[in-house]
């Protein structure tokens, strides 16, 4: 007489495999507020300030939502800072950073001295990425 296996413990592995699809998947349909975008090969970010429009010499805050691509997990560093490429100097100020959730985080204590162009500079993990805003 032939044993019967048990269907449960015969597709135990196949359904542990879908799972972890879909739960890989569930990481990587993160979805991003409106906002500037910036991409790379392996992060989605969007960025924006409070108040919405930046003055030369005002204090503001910056929003950031981070999505890592293709299943990748969040980098653990994260570090935001600017600079004016054509005046070669950053901020006077050293902006803090504070993870509200995971992938989103409020920097606070930002301050343009001058006006022109300057670079917003988002460091993830070992993701460098850039945005340029003018400022009048």
């Amino acid at each position: 007489m032939e044993k019967r296996r048990d269907p449960v413990r015969r597709h135990a592995g196949a359904l542990s495999a879908v799972l972890g699809l879909v739960l890989a998947g569930g990481a990587a349909a993160c979805e991003l507020p409106p906002g500037e975008r910036v991409e790379s090969a392996r992060l989605a970010l969007s960025y924006r300030t409070e108040p919405p429009r930046i003055a030369v010499g005002q204090h503001f805050v910056l929003l950031l939502a981070a999505c890592p691509k293709g299943g990748q997990p969040l980098p653990e560093r994260v570090r935001m800072d600017a600079h004016m490429p054509e005046h070669r100097h950053g901020m006077n100020y050293r902006p803090t950073i504070a993870t509200q959730a995971a992938g989103r985080y409020r920097s606070e204590g930002w301050l343009f001295h001058m006006p022109g162009r300057w670079e917003f500079v988002f460091e993830l993990g070992d993701e460098r990425l850039t945005h340029g805003v003018r400022i009048e």
